[in-house]
């Protein structure tokens, strides 16, 4: 996608050829500031305060971390260590832990001195596979998109509420949830977009509203809580989430505050779909309250950064002096409120039989 007219991935291999720049979402919106990543440390740290975010973008920041602690140490002893330690930094989603399995795979057979070449090759190809597979993901949703499109009056935009990010930037490219919304925008579909800012870290405030404005696709930010409202009015068309883990029976992980606009589309009528790619699905679980909720630190409820005047950013409490806060990272939307998946492969029931005849490999 395109910022100020420029290309950009959200990840790419400095000019040295073996270190990578990330863009620092910890900045946006108020500064678009390119962060350096030298060590498996560094890529450890940027997966662990969100540097980087959006499930598929710290599988592949996961997989360069790896490269690099390999250029130290490419040892049987450094590899399995290196990837307990990056595993341990974001335990909900589950892209990470298949990246890392998949860097395994391409390495743990070769000799100690082929394993640096190889890992950078796998995770270049694992870059690019995003990049594709979100591409896929916006051509199969477009469909949905041009089916409601269709049905409304000539002019009149297709009304989607998001809920937190994911877009391009918590991809390599493209994104999940908004890959249709950008392609049904440049196909020259009337499109506006209902941004949650999503609490506590304002996601879809800071990046989502960001990315769609650098884009040229109308948006307009709203409230957490506002959804149900917009949707008994009739002003959704559609609600696209992304994910952080689908369990194989299509129970969904996401963002905290999902299961809310789940439960409010359900009773509205209003479509709910789940864009996501295949390293998403956990064949593993078979129950999505089985899966580990990441409870994060309480300043981020109770501090918010913004932007003064004079342009400066600040951090400032925003709660009650003493008042103690929880933060469970993301919730569990049952398979039974959710309209769809929208994947690589196509669209699918959320159920175990739809998944698995998109992926019969799996079954």
């Amino acid at each position: 996608m395109k910022i100020d007219g420029k290309h950009y991935r959200t990840i790419w291999l400095a000019a040295d050829g073996w270190s990578v720049e990330v863009i620092d979402q910890t900045k946006l919106p108020h500064k678009f500031e390119i962060a350096s990543l030298k060590s498996v440390e560094d890529a450890a740290h940027a997966i662990k305060t969100m540097q980087v975010r959006g499930a598929p973008l710290i599988g592949v920041t996961a997989a360069y971390g790896l490269c690099m602690a390999l250029r130290d140490d490419p040892s049987d002893i450094s590899l399995d260590s290196e990837i307990a330690f990056l595993a341990e930094q974001r335990p909900t989603a589950v892209n990470l832990r298949w990246a890392l399995d998949e860097m395994r795979t391409a390495v743990q057979n070769l000799p100690y001195d082929k394993r640096v070449e190889a890992a950078y090759a796998r995770a270049a190809r694992m870059a690019d596979e995003d990049v594709e597979t979100c591409r896929l993901i916006g051509e199969h949703g477009l469909k949905i998109i041009k089916e409601i499109a269709a049905k409304k009056p000539p002019g009149e935009p297709v009304n989607v509420l998001t809920h937190c990010n994911a877009g391009w930037i918590a991809c390599v490219d493209w994104g999940t949830a908004t890959a249709p919304v950008y392609m049904a925008h440049d196909a020259g579909i009337p499109m506006h977009v209902w941004v949650d800012e999503t609490r506590p870290r304002n996601q879809g405030a800071a990046l989502t509203a960001f990315e769609l404005g650098s884009h040229g696709v109308p948006h307009t930010i709203v409230v957490d809580n506002a959804g149900g409202h917009l949707m008994q009015h009739g002003r959704v068309d559609l609600v696209i989430v992304g994910t952080d883990r689908v369990t194989a029976n299509g129970d969904v992980a996401n963002k905290i505050g999902t299961y809310l606009k789940a439960l409010a589309a359900k009773d509205t009528g209003v479509p709910f779909y789940v864009a996501l790619p295949h390293t998403t699905i956990d064949w593993t679980l078979d129950d999505g309250m089985k899966i580990e909720i990441e409870e994060r630190g309480k300043d981020e409820v109770l501090k918010m950064p913004g932007r003064l005047k004079d342009g400066s950013v600040v951090v400032v409490e925003i709660a009650a002096p003493g008042s103690p806060a929880a933060n469970p990272a993301f919730d569990v939307t049952p398979s039974r409120l959710v309209t769809g998946l929208i994947t690589e492969r196509g669209v699918a029931p959320s159920t175990r039989e739809g998944l698995s005849k998109l992926y019969p490999e799996r079954a």
